[in-house]
């Protein structure tokens, strides 16, 4: 229970923090002057102490939904094995019902930016939804990947057995890797897909599905959108590089400890990364969308048709 809760306070205490990281790298790599690392910290406490501002007709599932927006991405940092493998909740979900998280929270957010009927949420919403279904089947494929490499559906068990077998190495996780790296950025509003920093009504998705939102119900959204981010960023740890995680049996609060800075390491070079990537790219066209997670899906079904060739 306290490995448990722990990893859930880590998570949701860390995730601001390394969205301010990777503003901060992206800031540095384009020379410009990089924001405080605290910054997204600053503008949560800002907005929490606003007064809230709701358009007359906003209905209670408007209201609702950065309730549900946070508990979903939270539910979510707690079924993933980001620091150790035996949590209590990552044992009772896998990782399609991990995927179901993520699209209960897109639906509701798709939701309540039509419910209020302005033309720059219900443009959002139906441009989030486009990529959501596109970058959904590519996740799917990517996860079958590792799930025919560990025989299971459950991240913890993907990570006990990558861990068994350090020196194993299966060359469709290149692809499937690579794949992954593409919807994430796809599914975070990152560039080339979308632009967190943007408010250019022709270009933006998620911005546009939070604009008549202020104060926390802005400050949730912000956050889950941050936790989201995290999420996937962990996800991707666990199928790709698990080392320091502490696995089933590990011994009491050192191992904790070490996996823990581990986690802090990796996402220091993930932010990084995710920084110069783009900081290298520029935005496609809303239109070329559907292109790029198709080549995202067909590197997830070339990566899984080579295990299964190099396995026959």
């Amino acid at each position: 229970m306290a490995r448990q809760f722990g990893e859930v306070l880590l998570a949701i205490a860390v995730a601001p923090l390394f969205a301010g990281w990777i503003a901060q790298c992206r800031a540095w790599l384009q020379n410009r002057s990089a924001p405080p690392l605290t910054q997204p910290y600053r503008m949560l406490r800002k907005l929490f102490r606003k007064d809230v501002a709701l358009a007359a007709n906003a209905s209670p599932l408007f209201r609702m939904t950065p309730y549900i927006l946070f508990g979903a991405m939270v539910l979510a940092a707690a079924v993933i094995p980001s620091v150790a493998t035996d949590l209590l909740f990552a044992r009772a979900a896998d990782a399609i019902a991990l995927l179901g998280l993520f699209a209960t929270a897109r639906v509701f957010l798709s939701l309540a930016a039509m419910d209020i009927g302005s033309a720059f949420g219900s443009m959002g919403a139906r441009r989030d939804m486009m990529v959501g279904f596109l970058a959904e089947p590519a996740l799917l494929m990517v996860l079958f990947n590792a799930f025919l490499l560990s025989g299971s559906t459950a991240l913890p068990s993907v990570v006990e057995a990558s861990t068994a077998h350090p020196l194993f190495f299966d060359p469709s996780l290149i692809f499937a890797a690579v794949a992954f790296l593409m919807v994430l950025l796809a599914e975070n509003a990152r560039i080339p897909i979308d632009n967190p920093a943007t408010h250019l009504e022709l270009t933006m998705i998620h911005e546009a599905m939070a604009l008549e939102y202020s104060a926390r119900h802005l400050a949730l959204v912000e956050w889950s959108s941050d936790l989201k981010l995290f999420n996937y960023a962990c996800i991707g740890f666990a199928l790709f590089f698990p080392w320091g995680i502490a696995t089933h049996g590990a011994d009491g609060g050192l191992r904790l400890g070490v996996a823990a800075l581990a986690l802090l390491a990796k996402l220091t070079v993930a932010g990084g990364a995710l920084a110069l990537i783009e900081a290298l790219s520029a935005k496609l066209r809303i239109f070329r969308a559907p292109e790029y997670l198709a080549v995202a899906f067909l590197l997830a079904v070339l990566g899984l048709l080579v295990h299964l060739l190099l396995g026959a």
